[in-house]
């Protein structure tokens, strides 16, 4: 090879620069020109013996920085400076992405191994009948790349493309902005129609403008200007967010019109609507309305679902300043409020608090204050606007006489005497059963009993004896109905 080269460039021995050469690999393009920086600090470069293949590829696409140097002994050394990408394409070719793939699908796919093997019996043909470089590469697209299309772009980059596939493909695959302002192409540097079909080798340059948009004429099938679904969906979208101011003034018209239907025009803004419909602003609601995404039947259930929330809130706060009609000894002796006093204290009925539990209070109107548990259901989802009136309670001096009614439920698999032993339980730990409701359904069992306890500690002590007793699945604490 060094022989071919000194008569191919019609030079002495001593005028061959890579006689010794080294090649560094490196993970980056930029990585590549901080290595050839280095190198030309350590060693003096040869003048005229740089090339930028990354900047310049070759014809076959090969990228590489090239520099001989004088090593420290003043014998002349060629560096080679690649990135992996690089270095797999200049030692593999188009096959080696072609492999990968194909090697997607399967490890060992029939149909590739013949095409590999065709190749190769191409390649080693020796005979009188090797046809010229032209007549091969011809052949060896139509016959090997049957089914997809490799072009490049200027610096090299592979493009995978279907068969069919036009400049406007090309372009949305590499950006979907490059797409959408996609004005022309050349195809090895000679301008082409944008419904050209791309071949196998061909070197795409996509010409584009500084703004703009795709037009609509790309989306008509007949016209062939597209052929892959991804740079159909891409147009598509883009047309889409065109339409959106027509479909805004579309949608508010029509909201407006159902929201004076409804009678509440004034009463509700465009933002809570939007809300209901978990979008962050009145803008996507109306863009939606426009576009038909969101019907008028829709809106108005939504509504009607909204006030129906609205009337549940008011009963929310009516159940809240309802006192607990269940008998207990003086419970206002038991609760400290801090910072006042002489407030009427009444246990609530929603989640019947007993002492060891955290607890809350809610001053009600004019019914004084009523406690309820911290995690409370009615607590938790308490209105923005109503939190102000909780207030910080703790529990005081409670009596051995006080009793707490709570609520609690038992899930079991029915058997005869299920509620004999669970009675019996409860009795021996001192506790009066107030009321007790059983429904089976399946041979399973729930139980429902209102407890008289002394607190919660008591509570749990019971829903764990409950829970060893044969056939019982579950015993928890609920809130009253």
């Amino acid at each position: 090879s060094i022989y071919r080269k000194m008569q191919r460039k019609g030079v002495a021995l001593e005028q061959i620069y890579d006689v010794r050469a080294v090649r560094v690999i490196v993970e980056k393009e930029e990585h590549c020109y901080l290595v050839l920086g280095i190198v030309h600090r350590l060693w003096r470069p040869i003048p005229g013996e740089f090339d930028d293949y990354i900047a310049a590829p070759k014809d076959n696409f090969y990228r590489s920085l090239h520099t001989s140097v004088y090593d420290d002994h003043g014998k002349t050394l060629e560096v080679q400076i690649r990135t992996r990408d690089m270095h797999e394409h200049a030692e593999y070719g188009i096959a080696a992405h072609w492999r990968y793939k194909e090697g997607k699908q399967s490890e060992r796919d029939e149909a590739f191994e013949k095409r590999i093997a065709y190749l190769r019996h191409l390649m080693d043909d020796d005979s009188d009948t090797r046809e010229d470089a032209e007549t091969f590469l011809d052949r060896m697209k139509s016959e090997v790349f049957q089914d997809r299309v490799y072009a490049f772009t200027p610096k090299g980059d592979i493009i995978d493309l279907p068969v069919g596939a036009t400049p406007i493909d090309f372009a949305y695959h590499i950006h979907t902005d490059v797409g959408h302002r996609c004005r022309g192409a050349k195809v090895h540097g000679r301008l082409i129609g944008l419904d050209y079909q791309l071949k196998t080798g061909d070197q795409v340059q996509v010409l584009t403008a500084k703004r703009g948009g795709p037009s609509m004429d790309w989306l008509n099938q007949d016209l062939g200007y597209v052929k892959t679904s991804r740079a159909r969906s891409k147009i598509k979208a883009w047309f889409r967010r065109q339409n959106r101011d027509k479909h805004i003034a579309l949608g508010r018209e029509a909201l407006e019109r159902e929201l004076k239907r409804l009678g509440v025009l004034e009463k509700l803004s465009f933002d809570s609507i939007a809300h209901m419909f978990d979008l962050d602003k009145a803008e996507d609601l109306l863009t939606a309305i426009g576009a038909g995404d969101i019907t008028g039947a829709q809106i108005t259930g939504k509504v009607l679902e909204e006030e129906h929330r609205v009337k549940k809130d008011e009963e929310l706060e009516e159940r809240l300043m309802r006192p607990s009609t269940r008998k207990s000894a003086s419970v206002d002796e038991g609760v400290t409020i801090t910072g006042t006093s002489g407030l009427l204290v009444s246990m609530a009925k929603c989640c019947s608090p007993a002492p060891g539990d955290e607890i809350i209070g809610y001053v009600t109107r004019g019914r004084g204050v009523t406690v309820h548990r911290a995690d409370c259901p009615n607590m938790t989802a308490l209105p923005e606007r109503e939190r102000s009136r909780l207030l910080d309670v703790a529990w005081g001096h409670v009596t051995e006489e006080h009793r707490y009614s709570v609520s609690l439920e038992v899930i079991a698999n029915d058997r005869e005497g299920l509620l004999r032993d669970i009675s019996t339980m409860i009795a021996d730990e001192k506790v009066n059963i107030s009321t007790v409701n059983v429904k089976t359904r399946q041979q399973i069992a729930v139980l429902s009993l209102i407890l008289d306890i002394a607190d919660s500690q008591q509570l749990t002590r019971i829903i764990r004896k409950i829970e060893s007793i044969p056939n019982v699945v579950e015993a928890h604490r609920r809130n009253h109905a």
